[in-house]
């Protein structure tokens, strides 16, 4: 039986790519969705929602950062199916790194569909540095942001047709999406292609976009997202709303 009056937050890092802080990224993660005001744990594995044990079950909103294709087709359809019930879902950087395993991209069509994108590759500007992100600031998850710089690695990603864009950085061709949201059935997703390394875990627009999109995907009711999520600064010590 769930005690727990607030929604909870579980994060989860799992993958095979070296290039990929995993440690790092879950106690960031971590301490960013409690800053958020909810309670997070956090685990090592994606192989847990077929059969889910407690900890798994009762988490209201899951936070992924993956790297590696090590999530298999049978996880990623009950992953689908929590969220379609009305699980909430975070998926940060490479947690689309989908079509790169054994079977392609059909092996992973669930994760593709539910998460609403996969990545591609890091286009023509090298791997990474440093780029603005250019806000569309009427959602709840970027409602109280404006556009930002950061350090981060650079993605190109295929997405879906039903995402919502809330992000995106300039290209040579053209805007390219780094952040949007999506209705699973009854459940929420949102996704961000940044969030890298501690260079983007540090940065407080990436850490206040991240705030956002767990309240959001826990369902917190927007004039509630705007009281819990704007009591950290935004650089220099100045807040939301100063």
């Amino acid at each position: 039986m769930k005690l727990r009056a607030i929604p909870s937050t579980l994060v989860l890092v799992d993958g095979t790519d070296l290039h990929h802080d995993l440690i790092g990224a879950a106690l960031a993660l971590q301490e960013i969705v409690t800053e958020a005001g909810l309670p997070a744990a956090r685990g090592v594995g994606v192989h847990r929602f077929a059969d889910p044990m407690p900890a798994t079950a009762e988490a209201d909103v899951y936070v992924l950062y993956l790297s590696g294709p090590r999530f298999e087709p049978a996880e990623q359809q009950a992953l689908s199916d929590l969220v379609a019930a009305g699980k909430g879902l975070v998926a940060i950087h490479a947690s689309n790194l989908f079509g790169f395993g054994p079977g392609g991209v059909e092996a992973d069509r669930a994760g593709v569909e539910l998460v609403g994108s996969r990545y591609l590759s890091h286009g023509d500007a090298g791997s990474e540095g440093r780029f603005d992100v250019r806000v569309q600031a009427g959602h709840p998850v970027t409602r109280h942001l404006g556009d930002f710089a950061i350090d981060d690695e650079y993605y190109l990603i295929d997405c879906e047709p039903d995402i919502e864009v809330l992000a995106t950085r300039d290209t040579s061709d053209g805007p390219q999406p780094i952040a949007y949201v999506r209705q699973h059935g009854q459940g929420r997703v949102c996704y961000t292609a940044l969030g890298h390394d501690p260079r983007a875990w540090g940065n407080p627009w990436f850490r206040q976009l991240i705030r956002q999109a767990v309240l959001w995907t826990a369902g917190v009711p927007d004039e509630d997202i705007l009281s819990w999520s704007t009591r950290w600064p935004l650089g220099n010590g100045r807040f939301i709303g100063q």
